[in-house]
């Protein structure tokens, strides 16, 4: 009971923060500019982006907490422990007992998250972003839940194994940890996006021609640029380069197709291009080796802190024990949310950088006022969100300060 009334002590908390700085305000000496909201939104949607952002962020305030509750209580209610006895006497071999306690954790798991997922897509739905259907959307969420349980059934047989081998097991685990990040960056966009949408070669075969002449200027070597079908999921517009090697891919969402016009369209596929010739992606797959290195270090001494202290009420025998995979998951979670501040702060670094580059690439920063209005608008964005919201959930600069850029771009070129 005390983690719950902790648990909704936060989320009250959390609703007045969300609540008072969910209005759409910018500086004075903004107001009536470009990025003033008020120039750009109706009042309408001014009215809709101050309440749908506040739940926006009330969602994602909440959702690690919500997270950690569920693994609390699997081990504080003894949950984990019991399952974990019941399969073993059931006397089946460790190769079936294993796959089927992870299974059992990542699906209770699953669905008692699941009602704020719901909320999510809901909320998302009333307000026009998304598009899909509740059974596509549903379907979505199921080949999640499939890829996820493989991973954390594969992650996790490595990771008992290597500590009950003892020594420096976190070490090992990070040295096998460096394939596998790019292992995955490599097959993302070739095995795990199609599984989701349909990519097709772009439809306009001469915007197409200009955003590969582009690429040549950039030094890219791309030979096609990929459309896909996003238009029955959602009225967000987005576009980007992914992979590795010979698995890198331009992709533009059908969404950005429809709703921006040339100029725009190449300033932001211009932007992602930048990833690419600023080596964001290497940077991106070195910065995932270093922080899973701090948090595997810092986590080991953490998981052998609390097994030493709780184990035994929780029923966690030793390190290598299945009953603690809950515990495993609750701290990697909130090792990564307290994270978040540092990563998005690099990450909002690179994008910046990825705008001025595309703005240098096509000599001009024309259209990208408008390009991002039309993406706020789009999504009914915060333009100039809350410092708590700043640091936790943006992992690109605000519309309001990419849009001054732009505008301060102009200037410096004379216009």
């Amino acid at each position: 009971m005390r983690y719950i009334f902790l648990f909704v002590c936060y989320g009250l908390a959390i609703a007045v923060y969300v609540w008072y700085t969910s209005p759409q305000h910018v500086p004075e000496i903004y107001e009536g500019s470009a990025a003033d909201p008020a120039t750009f939104f109706t009042t309408r949607q001014l009215q809709n982006s101050e309440e749908l952002n506040a739940m926006r962020n009330w969602i994602f305030f909440i959702s690690g907490p919500w997270e950690w509750l569920i693994y609390v209580i699997l081990l504080s209610t003894g949950l984990a422990r019991s399952w974990r006895e019941t399969l073993e006497r059931i006397n089946i071999p460790i190769y079936i007992r294993f796959p089927a306690y992870v299974l059992l954790i990542h699906t209770v798991s699953f669905i008692l998250y699941f009602p704020l997922r719901v909320f999510g897509h809901n909320l998302s739905k009333a307000y026009g972003i998304t598009t899909q259907s509740a059974i596509g959307w549903l379907r979505d969420k199921l080949i999640a839940f499939g890829i996820s349980y493989l991973t954390m059934l594969a992650v996790s047989a490595v990771a008992f194994w290597l500590i009950s081998r003892g020594g420096r097991w976190w070490l090992k685990l990070w040295l096998i940890s460096i394939p596998f990040t790019v292992f995955m960056m490599f097959v993302q966009p070739v095995v795990i996006d199609p599984i989701y949408n349909q990519f097709t070669r772009l439809s306009d075969p001469q915007l197409e021609q200009q955003i590969l002449a582009l690429a040549d200027k950039a030094d890219i070597p791309a030979n096609r640029v990929y459309e896909v079908d996003m238009s029955e999921k959602t009225n967000a517009m987005n576009a980007y380069v992914n992979g590795l090697g010979s698995s890198l891919r331009i992709v533009l969402w059908d969404t950005t197709l429809q709703r921006l016009d040339e100029k725009e369209v190449l300033l932001i596929m211009a932007h992602e291009m930048a990833h690419y010739v600023k080596h964001h992606l290497e940077w991106s797959a070195l910065g995932a080796v270093v922080s899973s290195f701090i948090l595997l270090a810092i986590g080991s001494w953490v998981y052998k802190a609390i097994v030493r202290k709780r184990g035994l009420a929780w029923g966690i025998r030793s390190l290598s024990d299945m009953t603690a995979l809950p515990l495993i998951l609750l701290m990697l979670s909130v090792l990564s949310f307290a994270s978040l501040p540092i990563t998005n702060y690099i990450s909002r670094q690179a994008e910046a950088s990825a705008d001025q580059y595309a703005m240098e690439l096509i000599g001009s920063a024309e259209g990208s006022v408008s390009m991002h209005q039309k993406l706020a608008v789009a999504v009914l964005s915060d333009v100039n969100p809350p410092l708590l919201v700043k640091w936790f959930r943006d992992s690109h600069p605000s519309d309001m300060e990419r849009i001054i850029d732009a505008e301060s771009f102009e200037r410096r070129r004379g216009k």
